[in-house]
């Protein structure tokens, strides 16, 4: 089959090239879909680079979200047929032609979702869930600091945490433009605030009325550490999913955690295992999976897609995704 490759198996944006790879082996409790589009996400490029290692028996191939139609069944299928519309995650190999998935990872694909909005869909909104509703444990009239905003988990935390009934939900991003966009989009941002201009933990205190976040959801790290602390209120749990800034923080006063009794949880979802990343998709679809449509639907919860590419052009994307201008989801289609 044909697949997204790297050439010397890690490298620039250069290296990445479409060719020939042997077709994925399906195992028991496994299903073979034929792919019509993938997501885009960050760990691609740290791949890419030599620097994610994929989780044993994962596919070396790139990506993790996809949607297509079911071409073949492993033994001990029971959920889907073959020519079923579906959309689902894996632990790699989705920038292909063919990949081979779990049963329990794949969704049944509404019609009103295209097959470009289901791609989109979930990596970003399963990573958003765990951290907001299963590490967050958010709860209704609670605040929410969502760093890293226009990406498109944040603008799925943002989301959700709308749609759970948070009090304020603050987003932070670099420009202007990205914040604006994040609160005049439906059920989006109370609050934006430019990280580069603003002290956002005072801006948290200004618009909690000094309660300050009782949930934030990090992937910055180093550089925005201290003032999170200062931003949690009192029982506060913070969610750290990746460290853009840098991983070590050279002086910190532990008294905040103890005093405040704060939370935090580091997470990352495609190294847990099959059987947890089953239940998650099992409690995300059953709360939230029927609220979400395209940009264009009238669900409470939706996609935004900021461009399609051919996965011919898969250098344009990774370099788009590189200079981190998008806002919301990139999505290549298999053509």
């Amino acid at each position: 089959m044909l697949a997204i490759l790297v050439k010397d198996g890690k490298g620039p944006i250069e290296n990445l090239y479409l060719g020939e790879t042997p077709e994925p082996e399906l195992k028991y409790g496994q299903v073979m879909v034929k792919i019509k589009a993938f997501g885009l996400n960050r760990m691609d490029i740290l791949q890419r680079k030599g620097n994610y290692p994929v989780p044993p028996g994962a596919s070396n191939v790139l990506g993790v979200e996809f949607s297509g139609i079911v071409s073949a069944l492993g033994e001990g299928i029971s959920k889907f047929k073959v020519n079923d519309e579906v959309f689902g995650i894996a632990g790699g190999g989705a920038y292909a032609e063919y990949i081979a998935v779990h049963e329990t990872h794949l969704f049944p694909k509404p019609s009103h979702l295209s097959w470009i909005d289901a791609a989109s869909i979930p990596e970003v909104f399963l990573t958003a869930y765990q951290a907001l509703v299963v590490y967050g444990e958010m709860k209704e009239g609670e605040n929410v600091l969502v760093h890293a905003s226009a990406s498109g988990v944040g603008i799925a935390a943002i989301q959700l945490a709308r749609v759970r009934g948070a009090k304020a939900v603050i987003s932070t991003a670099s420009t202007k433009e990205k914040l604006d966009w994040l609160v005049n989009i439906p059920h989006g941002a109370t609050n934006g605030v430019n990280y580069k201009t603003q002290n956002f933990a005072e801006e948290v205190k200004r618009i909690t009325g000094n309660k300050g976040a009782d949930v934030i959801i990090d992937f910055v790290g180093q550089s925005h550490w201290s003032r999170n602390i200062e931003s949690m209120a009192v029982d506060g749990r913070m969610t750290m999913l990746a460290l853009l800034s840098g991983t070590k923080v050279s002086e910190f006063d532990l008294s905040a955690l103890l005093y405040k009794r704060l939370r935090i949880q580091g997470s990352t979802l495609r190294s847990r295992t099959v059987e947890y990343q089953a239940e998650l998709i099992k409690r995300f679809a059953d709360e939230f999976l029927g609220l979400i449509t395209g940009q264009d639907g009238q669900g409470p919860i939706k996609t935004y897609i900021h461009k399609v590419y051919s996965w011919k052009k898969i250098q344009d994307a990774h370099r788009d995704m590189e200079g981190n201008q998008t806002i919301g989801k990139l999505v290549a289609v298999v053509d």
